[in-house]
């Protein structure tokens, strides 16, 4: 069975660094998904993959990298997409 979440992240972050973070884990992990900043400031994570692997990147997120200050990591429950690979994407 595969873990579909989508995660909405507040604080205090490099973008370009934080997103690095995210594409590296979580291809080291084998999660699929994206991430993209959104006009608000936050940042949007889509994740799925095994449980487990999801669950790993959850806690990653919610620490995030070196220097980042995580405020608030919203986590919603998703259908799952079967993403083919993990993405940046830039809008």
């Amino acid at each position: 069975m595969k873990k579909s979440v989508r995660l909405y992240i507040e604080g205090t972050i490099q973008d370009v660094f934080f997103r690095a973070f995210l594409k590296e884990n979580a291809e080291k992990l084998d999660v699929r998904g994206f991430t993209r900043k959104l006009d608000d400031g936050r940042v949007e994570v889509f994740l799925e993959g095994d449980p487990e692997k999801v669950n790993k990147m959850i806690e990653l997120c919610k620490s995030g990298p070196k220097y980042a200050q995580i405020r608030k990591v919203d986590v919603i429950l998703e259908k799952f997409q079967d993403f083919k690979g993990f993405k940046v994407l830039h809008f």
